[in-house]
């Protein structure tokens, strides 16, 4: 589903990532997550696609939203389960959203 953003500016962080092959519980925290997420003032909205390569965009107001939820507890914890078990690697990459446009039928 293509997330509903209000009119620019807002910041975008993308998080690519390569899984290792085993689930290992990870769909199940990925779900949690993003429920969380949806629940911290900030946020604006979320657009995920896994392939062999996993992209996930989240949509933020502003750069103190994206710290604090860096800084959530739950988050922290689901970040070091990726790194111990769940990625082979990743990269996180925070953009500022100056201008957007769509196309809907």
């Amino acid at each position: 589903m293509i997330a509903k953003t209000p009119e620019p500016p807002y910041y975008a962080v993308i998080f690519t990532s390569l899984k290792m092959k085993e689930d290992s519980g990870y769909a199940g925290m990925a779900e949690k997550m993003t429920q969380l997420a949806q629940k911290q003032q900030g946020f604006l909205g979320v657009e995920s696609a896994r392939e062999s390569l996993g992209i996930t965009v989240s949509y933020w107001k502003d750069l103190e939203s994206i710290k604090k939820w860096k800084q959530n507890v739950e988050h922290q914890e689901a970040q070091q389960k990726g790194k111990s078990v769940w990625y082979k690697s990743y990269k996180t990459r925070i953009a500022k959203v100056e201008r957007d446009y769509e196309f809907g039928k």
